[in-house]
């Protein structure tokens, strides 16, 4: 006889491997809607696809690697004819980000980034270092397919790791951040707040991307704040938002993009991308870390109090109130 779990296992996986399957896939056409051409090959600025497979295999594990390689493979089918190169593109789109994953693993990552080494992780481990493996077997196959001359080996190698890993640095905070989000539903006032939030970011995105003046800078205040008041939840949608107005007004070589070479624009465009990305991911991770070292001093506070008042019956009632902070604690804070 069958048992049921052992039925659900298979199945669960299967699922899995399919759901992230056809997540790459339409994250792909979504990032290849802003793609360049350097040296006669197609990058992309922010390749969505490499958070995705990243994340999933934080979340679910290893196992789910099928996946990665069935949505490279269909992006690559209605891309244009298969030929042998295929098999460099899928073995650099699946090892970066399973090597990322093995490394973050390794440095013992965890997905609530909860602390600032996880964040500094995340940026090194599964960003710069890991996608060192996807750029390098994709560049790699063009040039030995004869599709890139040996000239244009470097910047398309160094456009193609810094989409790679703009989509680590985006993506992928995004995606784990919403796994444990809280909706406040009890506290109108935080909604309100989210929502000038998200609203002031695309608007000072928008001015700041499009403006002749040199604006940029605006929108750092904003992931600072998203930061410190909603940590990860609220910095990487402001991070993301960002990210894709930059990018597309680098396509459009608009505001301060314009009149520029094309290595101009990609390198102010990834300059500004990832310095969003790390100052939204590493103060978020601060912040919480912080957060929680507070709460753990705070309990620990309590459960003495606690303890005093089992010993001196009536000692701590007069400093220690229902909120869970002393009185004097609380005259020096207001």
């Amino acid at each position: 006889m069958v048992r049921t779990e052992d039925v659900r296992r298979p199945a669960t996986a299967a699922l899995r491997i399919l759901a992230l399957a056809a997540a790459y896939y339409a994250a792909a056409r979504i990032g290849l809607l802003e793609q360049v051409v350097i040296a006669g090959a197609v990058v992309t600025p922010l390749w969505p696809p490499t958070g995705i497979a990243l994340s999933c295999f934080l979340l679910f594990g290893l196992r789910t690697w099928p996946g990665v390689v069935l949505g490279t493979f269909l992006v690559i089918a209605t891309l244009g004819p298969l030929d042998i190169g295929i098999i460099g593109n899928l073995l650099g789109n699946t090892l970066g980000p399973v090597a990322a994953f093995l490394m973050l693993r390794r440095a013992g990552f965890r997905v609530e980034l909860d602390r600032l080494r996880d964040g500094v992780a995340l940026v090194v481990l599964g960003a710069f270092a890991g996608m060192l493996i996807s750029a390098t077997l994709g560049t790699g196959t063009l040039l030995l397919s004869g599709k890139l001359p040996a000239g244009g080996f470097w910047p398309t190698w160094s456009a193609w790791w810094a989409g790679d890993a703009m989509g680590v640095l985006i993506i992928t905070p995004l995606l784990l951040s919403l796994r444990a989000i809280r909706l406040p539903l009890s506290v109108p006032s935080r909604w309100a707040e989210a929502s000038a939030l998200l609203l002031a970011a695309a608007g000072i995105s928008l001015l700041g991307t499009r403006s002749s003046l040199a604006l940029l800078f605006l929108v750092f205040p904003l992931i600072v704040w998203a930061a410190l008041r909603f940590q990860l939840a609220g910095a990487a949608p402001c991070a993301l938002i960002i990210s894709v107005l930059a990018i597309t007004a680098a396509k459009d070589r608009a505001g301060p993009f314009a009149g520029h070479s094309l290595f101009s624009v990609m390198v102010n465009l990834q300059a500004l991308n990832a310095s969003a990305a790390l100052t939204a991911l590493l103060l978020a991770a601060t912040v919480t870390e912080q957060n929680g070292i507070r709460r753990k001093i705070e309990d620990a506070c309590r459960e003495l109090a606690e303890v005093v008042d089992r010993l001196a019956p009536g000692e701590t009632a007069h400093r220690w109130p229902p909120d869970g902070r002393p009185k004097r604690w609380k005259d020096e804070q207001s």
